[in-house]
């Protein structure tokens, strides 16, 4: 039997999309959030609505595209507004600094220098405003469990896909919160 909710069971102990997330997030990334949903609530959807009422007043919707491409989009978007709306009451807005600006705790910069002598820089973040072109993590991330609490010179050891990685903290610095 085939239908669009059927899919290839998964045990829900060992599947990865199963796994809480970790309920944080930084000021930036929560107002991005909330811009987001703001913007597919009062822009996207009554455009998408206005769309497929169109569409739906051309005759035919069995053969019609455009209704039935909006239609989905109008699904797609109207799902997207009830998944970032329960998402924002579940989260928790980290805006202040650690005490202790010599460890890596969340939202923290921390640069590290691999065994070949390469240095990267990596911010932990919540797993809301991962980027992996900007090189922001999820705290929630191996990577980022094994820096947690970490200082400076510390080594850090973390399995790869190559097999064990080792780093050195070299740098930690963080950002204003009203940043």
């Amino acid at each position: 039997m085939q239908g669009r909710n059927m899919t290839r069971w998964r045990d829900p102990k060992t599947d990865p999309r199963q796994e809480k997330k970790s309920n944080v997030i930084t000021p930036q990334g929560h107002a991005k959030m909330k811009a987001l949903a703001d913007h597919l609530r009062r822009v996207r959807r009554p455009e998408l609505s206005r769309k497929t009422g169109e569409a739906a007043a051309m005759g035919d919707r069995s053969e019609n595209a455009d209704y039935t491409y909006n239609k989905k989009a109008l699904n797609q978007t109207i799902a997207k507004i009830a998944y970032l709306e329960k998402r924002l009451d579940e989260l928790t807005i980290v805006d202040r600094l650690p005490a202790d600006l010599e460890r890596v705790y969340f939202a923290a910069f921390v640069t590290l220098e691999d065994e070949q002598g390469e240095e990267m820089e990596i911010r932990i973040v919540g797993p809301d405003e991962t980027d992996n072109a900007r090189r922001w993590i999820s705290v929630d991330a191996p990577l980022a469990r094994a820096l947690l609490g970490k200082g400076l010179d510390d080594d850090v050891s973390v399995a790869a896909p190559g097999g064990e990685t080792t780093y050195i903290i070299t740098a930690i610095r963080y950002q204003s919160p009203e940043a």
